[in-house]
């Protein structure tokens, strides 16, 4: 039996009576076997929805040929359904399938699950739509979003005063994330309806920091350790409490910074001051999370891929911050950061994509009874997200060629992200190929 952290599961020889009557075909209701197969369809189907849109806002802002009509601020549609969309669906199929084993608890029914992330996911639709026709349509679309994504915390938060395990510290972090989440989405809807961008725009900032970080690094901060001892059974498990707090941390100095700034960059002497110091703070804080990330990957085998992927996520979190940094200080003397926006994709792309990419991969493998076929599916895709993240940041310094150099990221992150769903997806409607439940 393989190290039970939420993805292993028992390891055992498939009867060959149940595989030559295993049912092959795609089934709408094979989606309901398990809570992982609904929320990551969905998730794959606004990533791609999401990813084609946004490529073509690129291209048409880079040739002028098709001249969309816009509504709302492709920017602000852009930033809340990369940060709200598609990561809230990812999150309900991980959280209710690991998170009732952490919590000792039985787990909901799929089917409890499936109007609420069926309001998320046509909530995003209608917001991508509702963004370019008319904002009427938007607005219900993002509050749809929220009542779905309302509807998933109240789920989670039943797990939570069910349970009646001794270490619920990462599972009630996630609790409090999710509500985080539920709270800034609701802002950004009440941004749009009352004509409030930077308001909206803030609140997508929260929950980008407050939501998507901290649920992404308090569930590496638990699956780590078992990931390392199950693929190098000589090495304890390492997960001090002192790591989670940094960069814990470290989000919560972000979200913090954006209320500070949430109606553009201080003006006066007390600018640079702020610039200094918030400079400061996130260099620090960025040096060590790149030596933590730096450290850890010196004690893996370099010849164990998922342990490289789930390094090179890492790296890009302590770099993003770095950047970050960087950009505050050189803002000193031009009165306002530059780089923003590239170290924002740095964290983006370059972190949480790579972490979503390996994990979603790996959990469906897993649970699709194809564990082997995981590397070789996440390997190729994750330096082609490397590729996109590099052009976006390039993107970000102002020049001529910035325009281009978006919609190039666009393209190759669209192309990476339809070839990654095309591979899944007809797993969730599949029954596992080694003919075993779930």
């Amino acid at each position: 039996i393989a190290p039970s952290a939420g993805i292993w599961e028992p390891v055992a020889k498939p009867d060959a009576l149940a595989l030559a009557r295993l049912d092959r075909r795609w089934r709408p209701r094979y989606l309901l076997l398990a809570p992982h197969r609904l929320g990551f369809f969905l998730a794959m189907l606004v990533l791609l929805a999401a990813s084609a849109w946004w490529a073509l806002v690129q291209w048409d802002r880079f040739s002028g040929w098709i001249d969309l009509p816009l509504v709302l601020a492709p920017s602000l549609v852009h930033a809340a359904v990369m940060v709200f969309g598609f990561m809230p669906l990812f999150f309900s199929g991980f959280l209710f399938t690991a998170g009732p084993k952490w919590l000792q608890v039985p787990p909901p029914s799929p089917t409890r699950m499936l109007l609420p992330l069926l309001l998320q996911t046509l909530g995003w639709l209608l917001w991508l739509v509702g963004g370019h026709l008319h904002a009427g349509v938007a607005l219900v679309g993002i509050a749809l979003a929220a009542l779905g994504l309302a509807g998933v915390a109240l789920l989670f938060g039943h797990l939570l005063w069910r349970s009646r395990a001794e270490d619920q510290v990462h599972a009630r972090t996630l609790g409090v994330a999710c509500g985080v989440g539920g709270l800034s989405l609701t802002g950004v809807a009440l941004g749009v309806a009352l004509d409030a961008p930077l308001v909206a725009r803030a609140c997508v900032l929260t929950g980008l920091w407050g939501f998507v970080v901290v649920v992404f690094v308090t569930v590496a901060h638990r699956m780590v350790p078992f990931l390392t001892s199950d693929a190098l059974p000589l090495m304890a498990p390492w997960r001090p409490l002192g790591v989670l707090w940094l960069m814990l941390g470290a989000a919560v100095l972000e979200a913090a910074a954006v209320w500070v700034e949430w109606d553009g960059p201080l003006q006066g002497s007390i600018a640079a001051w702020w610039m200094l110091l918030r400079g400061a703070l996130e260099l620090v804080v960025g040096a060590l999370l790149l030596g933590l990330a730096l450290l850890w990957g010196r004690q893996q085998s370099r010849k164990n891929r998922q342990m490289v992927m789930l390094h090179i996520g890492f790296v890009w979190l302590g770099l993003a911050l770095l950047l970050a940094g960087v950009s505050q200080w050189l803002g000193l003397w031009q009165g306002a950061p530059v780089m923003g926006l590239g170290a924002l994709h740095a964290l983006t792309m370059g972190c949480l994509a790579s972490l979503m990419l390996v994990m979603v991969t790996r959990i469906s493998c897993a649970h699709g009874g194809r564990a082997t076929q995981a590397e070789s599916i996440a390997w190729p895709l994750l330096w082609f997200l490397q590729l996109a993240t590099l052009l976006r940041i390039a993107a970000a310094w102002p020049g001529a060629a910035s325009l281009g150099l978006l919609a190039l990221a666009a393209s190759v992150w669209l192309v990476l992200m339809g070839e990654w769903a095309l591979r899944l997806l007809p797993w969730y409607g599949r029954l596992r190929s080694d003919g075993r439940p779930g």
